[in-house]
């Protein structure tokens, strides 16, 4: 079962007041039934079907009838088809079908996008993928409306064209979220929510982990270039010539050609009378790399 068979069937099974029942099966039928002189709802979820069924019942007194079909295309699955012959013209206008919705308040602008999510919503496996819902439409201007109910929220909604097709789409997950919670989707939000901070967690361990390893490819490249500059100096014969501090840490360098700065420093200062920070490490190979460029800079002249 997908997560958005998940979170229909969740949504399905909430209790809704009389005003919300309203609103649902409005912006289901608005997106996804035939409507002519009777009224034809196609589904492939029975919790939902079971719940637009009722809400047809209660709300407008009337027995839809059902007619279940085995499709075995790709795959076997029912398909449930509701058919309304009954108070056709009065249903058209309780939802006011050839207009704009008329939402006056924020539970009816919320019912209004849990009807149409359930005829049309989609909502990408938050395990597996990207964060991605979407209402898919046959209209731009009904993509636009969605689109702009969502915003309403500040969900941060966008439209894009797919083929002949509108979609209104929100891609940040903390806003997904929101909406989920919206819904009132309480399951749905906790394995949402769970999915999304073991997600972020493994990406900031990956993160931390790329960092860790180029930090560390990058002291190695460092290391075999010091190491590099020591080897031409002690060719020219000029590392008798520095400091003993200098020369030592020249030595412990030759045997730890991979350690950081800060590392190279513990292990002098362990093992040797010489107590060095990681300033002063970087003092001795700036000042190493000083010497090799005067000592070629007079070679040129």
């Amino acid at each position: 079962m997908t997560f958005t068979t998940r979170l229909k069937e969740e949504i399905s099974k909430l209790e809704n007041n009389d005003l919300e029942k309203r609103a649902i099966i409005e912006g289901y039928l608005r997106y996804n039934s035939v409507i002519n002189d009777k009224i034809t709802i196609t589904l492939e979820n029975a919790s939902v079907t079971r719940f637009i069924y009722k809400i047809l019942k209660e709300t407008f007194e009337i027995i839809p009838k059902i007619t279940v079909r085995i499709q075995k295309r790709f795959r076997v699955k029912q398909i449930y088809i509701l058919e309304i012959n009954d108070k056709v013209d009065y249903i058209k206008e309780v939802i006011n079908i050839d207009n704009k919705p008329i939402l006056d308040s924020d539970e009816e602008k919320i019912a209004f996008l849990k009807g149409a999510f359930l005829g049309i919503g989609n909502v990408s496996n938050p395990k597996t993928s990207g964060y991605h819902l979407e209402f898919i439409l046959n209209k731009e201007d009904d993509a636009k409306y969605i689109n702009n109910l969502l915003n309403y929220f500040k969900l941060n909604a966008k439209v894009i064209k797919r083929g002949y097709k509108y979609i209104a789409y929100i891609k940040m997950s903390e806003s997904i979220s929101d909406l989920i919670k919206m819904f009132r989707a309480i399951n749905s939000l906790f394995e949402f929510e769970d999915t999304r901070i073991y997600r972020d967690h493994k990406n900031m361990v990956n993160r931390l982990n790329n960092c860790e390893l180029a930090n560390q490819e990058k002291t190695i490249k460092k290391g075999l270039d010091q190491i590099n500059d020591i080897e031409f100096l002690e060719n020219k014969g000029i590392i008798e010539l520095l400091d003993e501090k200098m020369q030592l840490v020249l030595t412990y360098r030759k045997k730890y050609p991979d350690v950081s700065y800060q590392e190279l420093a513990d292990i002098i200062s362990l093992e040797t009378d010489y107590k060095v920070g990681k300033s002063g490490i970087n003092h001795h190979f700036r000042k190493l790399k000083q010497i090799k460029e005067t000592y070629l800079n007079k070679e040129k002249k």
